[in-house]
């Protein structure tokens, strides 16, 4: 199966899928889709999400992605989660934009598509977290957020790796002047929004790395994929190039 992997340690496997993961999507959702509330074939979401959760050694079940509405809200996944009846598990994950879990061979994920994927993990205490962040996550501060549950699992800040994923990059994210606002009122600095464009433009990549800078994240152990998804969408699903109604990438981190 073909993932972009990333490398944070051992004992942890942290990816991105492609459009061309494996799958049987089309048009828009060609290929491999495995989120369901972006209007694919309900089948083809299946098939996509039981292809991975094979290639992860994993059931489909253990495969846990919210239903993200750009909130800085974040939800710990226990145990207890698998024991909730679906309509139970469904109403849990509703609004959430972070998980966060302890548990080994539970593959938590965030689905993307030009929006920023998060993936967070501490080496010593062995817990883990997935973040979607659209611009307006960043400035409600999902990041620190999510890093504050994981401090709560007994995580310290210097412990933590961080992957960015694929996402849109400065040079494609242009936006106007209430997003500059918004930025600049959340307390982030003015080297973020790029005015060598017509129209501004903010980095997402360096507003996220500049959060978990500020919480005590060191820099060093900050990767960022450095892959527009709006150039290559190709490769990577992108709502600004394909319309909001195509796939997503799935950006997942599992406890082995």
């Amino acid at each position: 199966m073909n993932l972009l992997e990333y490398h944070l340690g051992k004992g942890v496997r942290a990816f991105s899928t492609l459009r061309n993961s494996g799958g049987v999507g089309e048009g828009a959702y060609a290929s491999f889709n495995i989120t369901p509330y972006c209007g694919d074939a309900p089948n083809n979401v299946l098939l996509c999400r039981t292809e991975l959760a094979q290639e992860l050694g994993i059931t489909e079940q253990r495969v846990v992605l919210p239903f993200q509405t750009h909130t800085n809200q974040v939800k710990v996944v226990e145990e207890s989660f698998f024991d909730f009846p679906l309509q139970e598990q469904v109403a849990y994950l509703e609004e959430v934009d972070a998980l966060v879990t302890r548990l080994p061979g539970v593959c938590i994920g965030v689905s993307t598509a030009d929006c920023v994927p998060i993936l967070l993990y501490d080496f010593e205490q062995q817990v883990v977290a997935a973040v979607h962040a659209g611009w307006r996550g960043v400035v409600g501060h999902i990041a620190r957020n999510t890093v504050e549950e994981m401090k709560k699992l007994g995580s310290n800040v210097s412990d933590i790796r961080v992957v960015i994923g694929p996402s849109i990059g400065p040079a494609s994210f242009e936006v106007g002047d209430e997003v500059v606002r918004a930025f600049l009122a959340s307390n982030f600095p003015d080297r973020v929004i790029l005015h060598n464009y017509v129209k501004p433009h903010i980095d997402l990549w360096a507003s996220v790395a500049f959060e978990l800078e500020e919480i005590g994240v060191n820099l060093q152990n900050v990767q960022i994929a450095g892959v527009d998804t709006f150039t290559h969408s190709d490769s990577f699903f992108s709502a600004r190039q394909l319309g909001l109604n195509s796939g997503r990438i799935f950006s997942g981190i599992l406890l082995q």
